[in-house]
């Protein structure tokens, strides 16, 4: 089962300097125009041609929008045979994200 994770609790796990691997599956315009400090672009319809080429971490934020095809895909990350660590979904995704955001 997928955990959910607080936009503030992700915030503080950034100032702290202990973040998880955070990815965005918003398509590659969208996160350009900004996005979550360390964030990943990984675009929900390239996760499954991708999955088994990606460098995974032991723990995983999954972004999208508004927390539910972010849901979806961290399913799909954590059926993968090849990871074995902690996922979340971001609740709320981008529309609760009341922080700062990086562009480019």
């Amino acid at each position: 089962m997928v955990d959910e994770i607080q936009p503030e609790d992700l915030k503080r796990s950034i100032d702290d300097g202990d973040a998880p691997q955070i990815i965005d599956i918003r398509n590659p315009r969208n996160f350009e125009e900004g996005h979550i400090p360390g964030a990943e672009n990984v675009p929900f319809n390239k996760i499954t041609e991708s999955i088994d080429e990606y460098e995974w971490s032991d723990d995983i934020v999954v972004a999208c929008p508004i927390g539910q095809s972010s849901q979806q895909a961290a399913r799909l990350i954590e059926s993968y045979e090849g990871f074995d660590g902690e996922i979340a979904n971001l609740e709320g995704g981008y529309r609760d994200w009341e922080y700062e955001l990086e562009d480019g």
